[in-house]
């Protein structure tokens, strides 16, 4: 099930798209030429970009697993990006074949791959919202239609935060889809750090510039700052790789990305 409100054909590939350039990282299939020269210049800046992307999904999965098992059967992605499995519903349904999502990307790439790959389980359910977080009342609105929002939701924010810079509030994107959330449901988030080597994230940033995309590094106390009122579960916001390890993960040395679950009392 999908809400368009335009044609799939207008992709724009003539400059770099950020959701492509991950799948690039992530050794997907879903990009462009100008998408891979971008990604590559990225790559020779920071020979460790696809392993950070590796340990951002693989918290996405662990984080999902962890959240699913708490008893939540119904979640809210935001910033879905291409589909890779597994995608997130996959993950929730294996824990709860019932469990329900909405996907929520303002990428048209993402639609176009919605209805083929964004199948869940005969007993859940998945939907998918073209929308951009900037309008979070929007996505807020669908997942009403599709969702029990009286119930605990998990809200999944997983690389996308960067790409929202100060002047369009941040902070109050988080609020405005957290607060018509039932008390017990969850926030799981990552979000890139320039902490761990400022010079060469500028340098990165340039590379996202130059194709007409801002993007925004934050610090461990600012990203810690998107759980204002939450109950952050243990370890707390840390690197990817150090939030609740297991034996699978393919990556386990350290990446600049910081992510945190949160649980709203």
């Amino acid at each position: 099930m999908t809400d368009t409100g335009f044609s799939p054909e207008r992709i724009d590939t003539g400059k770099p798209h950020p959701a492509r350039m991950y799948d690039w990282f992530l050794d997907g299939k879903d990009h462009y030429p100008v998408d891979a020269d971008a990604a590559n210049k990225v790559l020779e800046l920071f020979p460790d970009v696809k392993d950070t992307a590796w340990a951002n999904r693989e918290f996405m999965n662990r984080a999902v697993r962890f959240v699913a098992r708490e008893g939540v059967d119904q979640f809210l992605d935001v910033g879905t990006g291409i589909p890779t499995e597994p995608n997130l519903h996959q993950i929730a349904q294996e824990v709860t074949p019932s469990a329900r999502v909405v996907y929520a990307d303002n990428d048209p790439i993402v639609l176009r791959h919605a209805e083929a790959l964004l199948q869940g389980t005969p007993e859940g359910r998945t939907a998918y919202l073209h929308a951009d977080v900037r309008r979070p009342e929007r996505i807020v609105a669908y997942a009403r239609e599709h969702l029990d929002l009286a119930r605990p939701v998990g809200l999944s924010l997983i690389a996308l935060l960067p790409f929202v810079a100060d002047e369009e509030d941040p902070y109050g994107v988080v609020r405005t889809l957290t607060e018509p959330l039932a008390s017990g449901s969850w926030l799981m988030l990552s979000h890139v750090s320039a902490e761990f080597d400022p010079e060469v994230w500028e340098r990165i940033a340039a590379v996202y510039r130059s194709g007409g995309t801002r993007v925004r590094a934050r610090s461990h106390a600012e990203v810690r700052r998107f759980f204002a009122g939450l109950e952050l579960c243990e370890p707390g916001v840390v690197p990817a790789t150090k939030w609740r390890p297991e034996p699978w993960m393919r990556v386990r040395h350290e990446q600049p990305v910081y992510v945190g679950v949160a649980r709203k009392p």
